[in-house]
């Protein structure tokens, strides 16, 4: 037993100071690895992706502390050992993506912009911190390319070069998947049109509703703001559809959104114009949230139709994210003052009855209105 522990003591003389002190700081950021991998990630990261990182973190931490001590205690502590080799290609990966992953987060919140999203403060990507990051992991990734084929005993140019060109000919040959994704949304970063947390309406198939909440590599994800789920769409084909910023008005006045109503010719213009008046007066009054109330409403005639006139009002907002639930405040409104006027807002139906002589154009309108 003596001769055992005497053993072993003498072992632990041969290690150096300095493979001490990568194991020691390799054992405290595996112990600590799930708050500093916290603290060095974005604020939107799921659960999910969090404890990938923490378990990739950990595991390369664990798997370099094994790496020292088979390589001191059990290999002798050779330079030619294939240990040694092993140990270099584990740290010389993990350097490379924590690397990576600092120079992302340096250079969003270097090249990015602050904002405001659903009420929570956001660091988001512009053009370029886009660009940066991804020339910088592009960088890293050469780096790391070249210093591991010399690692393995790749030396010759000839060789580390046919890596590189075995690599630049399979981008070249996969580029129709990933290069429209990548460079629409450089353009879109690029262009201003769209920015993460601006509400917009992607007409498509269903028009789509909702606001940005993140522009990635080679997909937008957009929050469905009617249906309460995340909608994930190619960069490349968000680009082909129509897209309504509503979050970039034209003028200071905000957003001018709009309500119809058909009503009947049997009521006159003037009272249904009292009507929509008194019904606005009542909104100011309450103060309704999300409205500017501080301008007039726009009253007008929108189409002269068979059945009915159909009578416009426009108002303005400067929260389009609460877009429909101001709408619906809004109708409701309009519908209860609409009964105390004893003003149908159900669009009519006429029917045009030939009594006699219909070939001398006599012909009597009757017009049936639900009440």
């Amino acid at each position: 037993m003596m001769q055992a522990w005497q053993k072993f003591l003498e072992l632990l003389a041969q290690v150096d100071v300095l493979t001490w002190v990568v194991i020691t700081v390799n054992l405290l950021l595996l112990l600590f690895a799930r708050p500093l991998v916290k603290l060095a990630s974005t604020h939107d990261v799921n659960e999910n992706l969090l404890r990938l990182r923490v378990h990739v973190f950990q595991s390369l931490n664990l798997a370099i502390v094994l790496g020292f001590v088979y390589w001191h205690l059990f290999s002798g502590g050779g330079e030619g050992h294939w240990t040694r080799t092993l140990l270099g290609i584990l740290v010389l990966l993990y350097l490379a993506y924590l690397v990576a992953h600092l120079l992302g987060i340096w250079i969003l919140r270097r090249y990015g912009k602050r904002k405001q999203i659903r009420g929570e403060w956001r660091w988001v990507e512009t053009y370029q911190s886009r660009l940066l990051t991804l020339v910088a992991q592009i960088f890293v990734f050469v780096v790391t390319l070249i210093t591991l084929v010399r690692m393995l005993g790749f030396e010759s140019l000839l060789e580390a070069g046919g890596v590189l060109g075995f690599i630049g000919v399979l981008l070249a040959l996969t580029q129709a998947t990933w290069a429209p994704d990548l460079f629409s949304g450089l353009i879109m970063l690029n262009s201003n049109i769209l920015e993460e947390g601006d509400v917009v309406r992607v007409n498509g198939a269903d028009q789509l509703f909702g606001v940005v909440f993140k522009t990635k590599m080679f997909h937008t994800e957009i929050l469905d703001i009617v249906a309460n789920h995340r909608v994930i769409i190619r960069n490349a084909a968000l680009r082909d559809h129509v897209i309504r910023n509503l979050s970039k008005f034209a003028s200071a006045r905000g957003l001018r959104e709009k309500l119809t109503f058909k009503i009947g010719y049997d009521t006159p213009p003037a009272k249904v114009r009292e009507m929509l008046e008194v019904a606005w007066q009542k909104i100011v009054e309450e103060k309704m949230e999300g409205i500017e109330v501080q301008f007039p409403l726009e009253i007008g005639l929108n189409e002269t139709g068979d059945h009915a006139l159909e009578w416009v009002v426009y108002y303005y907002t400067k929260n389009p994210e609460r877009l429909i639930g101001i709408r619906q405040s809004l109708n409701e409104r309009f519908l209860k003052t609409s009964q105390e006027f004893g003003i149908s807002l159900a669009t009519p139906l006429t029917h045009a009855v030939c009594l006699q002589n219909c070939e001398k154009g006599h012909m009597t309108k009757v017009q049936n209105q639900n009440e």
